[in-house]
């Protein structure tokens, strides 16, 4: 017996009501291949009553909704509520509090007090209620059509995804065959050289978008994949009135959200347990982990080796995803799940790689390369670049300047991320002064020594996210 809607549910279950989905206007299709629309029981995927619930959780959450509002709210057409609601009001579970134009669409749907007080009594149980999810065997093959190992990435990708960056170009010969195979890449060397920087641009290297669903049901549990703070839409679709005559099909399935392909960064934060699904009560969902939340797109471990969990237990942790390209994730209720583990992942450090882990493990990441010091003519562009973008004049004698009185003589070693810092710096201390920010040694030189220190010999940059360059 159902909790939610007691004996009612043994009840013989209506046809879908086929001449519905007549009046759904055909998908316009997209440039590319995208999950269509789904046209029928078998292409929604989700058990029935897992609908059920969730229709009538969202009338309690929200209150009264027409057909069209409530289709939109939960991602599924309204064909498939239809039939469910037909149900409820013959029970008196829901009833129709107005009437609109476009048919039983426009409807006004609300819960009865009955309804109410059953969906009161369960809802803590099965607290989820948002879009409708998708099946997990729905996510993997979808998944699969966009995996990177189908990606080619050939030379002028990655020249366009480090156009904006001064880069030697042995680096990116390195780096190329890697972002095309897709495999793992450890990027090492002295703080400040950018390799976070290049990081993100390998991600832009990739073409294409992908498609990912909002939310995944696997084992009866909801998976939250879809993240706003991570994930980058591409052409949102426009929101829908109440008031259209003819309201447009989707180009695509609306349980998922086209988006660009993911760059997903883990730093010293990291722990083992936020590799694994975390329940979030006040949602009812199991948040999705940062490697899932990637998968189609780029993987970022900043400072590996500063985690708080040591780097071999991090590499056991992912020993069969780099290689074999699935992982694995625990339910509550013991079942194990596979999920895809498509993402470039790239670990960057500082320290000493071979000071990290055996050569058992380092062995399993595919490619090491180490990111160098800027040569004389790179850190005279990069800085240039940094003047163009804050609007300072150029002054070559002004660089000449630091290398003499700082690099040399305080034996200290240039690093990419310098000239950024020294010119935003010196804009800090002309706005202070209310002078107009130029290379003039008045400004130049206090933000050099404020910058470097009188008693450093180096100074780590802690700011190697940013595009100055390598």
């Amino acid at each position: 017996m159902d909790p939610l809607t007691g004996p009612f549910t043994e009840r013989p279950r209506p046809r879908p009501r086929v001449g519905r989905m007549e009046e759904i206007p055909p998908p316009v299709p997209l440039r590319e291949e995208a999950p269509q629309p789904p046209q029928t029981w078998g292409e929604i995927g989700l058990p029935h009553r897992f609908v059920e619930d969730l229709i009538l959780k969202m009338l309690y959450r929200r209150g009264a909704m027409t057909g069209d509002g409530l289709a939109d709210a939960l991602n599924l057409p309204f064909w498939s509520l239809d039939t469910e609601l037909l149900g409820y009001q013959q029970r008196r579970i829901v009833e129709v509090r107005g009437t609109g134009m476009h048919g039983r669409r426009g409807y006004l749907f609300d819960l009865t007090g009955e309804g109410r007080q059953r969906v009161r009594e369960v809802l803590p149980a099965i607290p989820y209620v948002g879009p409708a999810p998708v099946p997990m065997a729905v996510y993997s093959e979808w998944m699969d059509r966009q995996a990177l190992r189908k990606v080619r990435v050939g030379a002028a990708e990655v020249a366009r995804g480090f156009a904006d960056l001064v880069v030697d170009p042995t680096l990116i010969r390195k780096l190329g065959p890697a972002i095309n195979a897709g495999r793992s890449i450890f990027l090492h060397g002295d703080a400040g050289n950018g390799k976070t920087a290049m990081a993100e641009r390998i991600a832009r290297a990739y073409p294409g978008d992908v498609f990912i669903p909002r939310a995944i049901l696997v084992g009866g549990q909801v998976i939250q994949l879809f993240d706003p703070s991570v994930h980058e839409t591409v052409d949102p679709e426009p929101p829908r009135s109440e008031s259209e005559l003819l309201r447009p099909a989707p180009l695509y399935d609306p349980r998922f959200v086209r988006i660009r392909r993911p760059m997903v960064t883990v730093g010293g934060e990291l722990t083992l347990d936020q590799l694994e699904l975390r329940w979030d009560a006040s949602l009812g969902v199991f948040r999705a982990p940062p490697q899932l939340k990637a998968v189609g797109g780029v993987f970022l471990v900043d400072d590996f080796g500063r985690q708080q969990v040591r780097p071999r237990d991090l590499l056991n942790r992912w020993m069969i995803p780099l290689d074999r390209g699935i992982d694995h994730l625990s339910l509550p209720n013991g079942q194990v799940v596979q999920v895809p583990f498509d993402c470039l992942v790239i670990f960057a450090t500082n320290l000493n790689p071979r000071d990290l882990v055996e050569e058992a493990f380092f062995r399993r990441i595919r490619y090491k390369v180490r990111v160098e010091n800027p040569t004389a003519s790179q850190y005279r562009e990069i800085f240039r670049q940094a003047c163009v973008r804050k609007n300072v004049p150029y002054d070559e004698a002004a660089v000449q300047f630091i290398e003499e009185h700082y690099y040399r003589e305080r034996d200290i070693e240039p690093r990419a991320c310098h000239p950024g810092d020294l010119v935003s710096d010196l804009c800090d201390l002309a706005d202070y002064m209310g002078l107009r920010p130029t290379l003039d040694r008045l400004l130049l030189q206090p933000a050099c020594e404020t910058y470097f220190g009188a008693d450093l010999a180096s100074r780590p940059s802690g700011r190697e996210n940013n595009s100055d360059g390598i």
